[in-house]
């Protein structure tokens, strides 16, 4: 957990400095994708339904179901760098396919190598952010560093989202897709500049077993990561609850922030419009990144009315059909970036073993897991329900999340953080 000694310095190494530089040029880069607050669109003037988008959504979730662990292992036992520069390249690739091909078999093979190039990336960033900044003595920096890189990719998100609408006006989707290409080429370029300083793995000498054949050290290296990553949280209370934990807060916000777009569209706003809506939400977001210094002071009670007060906020906002409802739901969306910065830096606090994108990717695996079930959730509500209501609907998982920290009975020690007692 986050301790008084967790106080960043005032002044960090140069070598941080360029760690934070680079990652937020490569998240920056890695977002700004002018196709995403009118893709969910580019797709209903194909002639895709509600449900049929909503499927598109969970076949993406469900690449990344299936690949998540499996190359978070793999981000522990080959360069965590070359894994985050190759995903850019795939997205790219996908995103190249909707426009140039726009078909539903297009839109589902982009969402695949989308989910790929997703899968390869995540654990492996956060692991290795996390060991680059412990390598510089600067662990207790995680939080900050990562909150900045969220906020520079939320920010970049923003700023696609206001050169969407004139990009749009001027060469339509074809022009969006060759900006969203070359920004994820760009993001490939910035991952390959990324530090990367491992140490070995432990030899038979640390007691892990006589080390494998040549032939079979691929494979068993992969196998010991594997197993080390699942008893870590097996037998870590504090790794097992705070993955379990970020599960919940990421899936709900992370699969509604897809329907944005189709929430702004039915407040009856023109085409052109919707994406200045997305915009305000991505504001919100932006803004949570940024908090995560000062959000690390919150007590756990403090943050669970927080999420109860944002849960409310973007049901009422969902609820108004009209377009200002949507500073509503931008402050809701921040609460909840704000909260899942806070805990993933829980998360990379309490490992301590060598396989820290394996056990990352767990989290990514479940969060996968809740945000196909909140895409169906979705899709079967949405065949009874206005997309304000189903918005409504699926805030209440947040205030079942804010009940189960404002009961939290342990007080933290300063500076502990706000997810210490629960």
């Amino acid at each position: 957990m986050l301790t008084s000694s967790s106080c960043p310095p005032a002044r960090p190494r140069p070598g941080v400095r360029r760690l934070e530089r680079t990652l937020c040029a490569y998240t920056g880069l890695e977002d700004f994708v002018l196709l995403y607050p009118v893709y969910a669109l580019l797709f209903a003037e194909h002639g895709l339904s509600t449900a049929q988008i909503s499927f598109l959504f969970a076949l993406w979730s469900l690449t990344g179901l299936v690949l998540e662990v499996p190359s978070g292992v793999w981000a522990d036992v080959v360069s965590r760098r070359l894994l985050v520069t190759a995903g850019p390249l795939l997205s790219a690739a996908g995103f190249a396919l909707w426009v140039l091909v726009p078909s539903y078999g297009a839109f589902a093979a982009g969402f695949v190598l989308w989910g790929i190039g997703g899968s390869l990336r995540s654990g492996a960033m956060e692991a290795l952010v996390h060991d680059e900044l412990e390598r510089l003595g600067a662990a207790s920096r995680y939080a900050r560093v990562m909150g900045r890189a969220a906020a520079a990719s939320m920010a970049a998100t923003a700023a696609a989202t206001a050169a969407a609408a004139p990009a749009y006006a001027l060469g339509g989707h074809r022009l969006l897709g060759a900006a969203s290409v070359a920004a994820c080429l760009l993001c490939a370029a910035a991952g390959a500049l990324l530090p990367e300083h491992r140490a070995p793995r432990p030899g038979p000498e640390a007691g892990l077993g006589p080390e494998p054949e040549p032939a079979a050290s691929g494979r068993g290296a992969y196998a010991a990561t594997l197993r080390a990553g699942l008893a870590e949280v097996r037998g870590s209370r504090p790794v097992r609850h705070t993955l379990l934990l970020s599960v919940v807060l990421t899936s709900v916000w992370g699969a509604l922030d897809e329907y944005v777009p189709l929430l702004a569209a039915a407040t009856g706003v023109a085409g052109p419009a919707v994406p200045l809506l997305v915009l305000v939400v991505w504001v919100g977001v932006t803004a949570g990144s940024l908090l995560a210094g000062p959000g690390e002071r919150l007590s756990a009670r403090a943050l669970a009315v927080a999420v109860a007060g944002a849960a409310a906020a973007m049901a009422a906002g969902a609820l108004s059909g009209h377009a200002a409802g949507f500073v509503l739901v931008g402050a809701g969306f921040l609460v909840f970036q704000l909260a899942d910065v806070l805990t993933d830096a829980r998360l990379q606090a309490a490992i301590t073993g060598p396989s820290r994108a394996t056990v990352t990717s767990l989290a990514g695996l479940g969060t996968s897991v809740g945000t196909v079930l909140v895409y169906g959730t979705y899709a079967a509500l949405s065949v009874h329900a206005p997309h304000g209501t189903v918005f409504a609907l699926l805030a209440l998982p947040y205030l079942a999340v804010a009940l189960a920290w404002g009961r939290t009975r342990r007080t933290p020690s300063p500076g502990a953080g706000p997810l210490a007692g629960v």
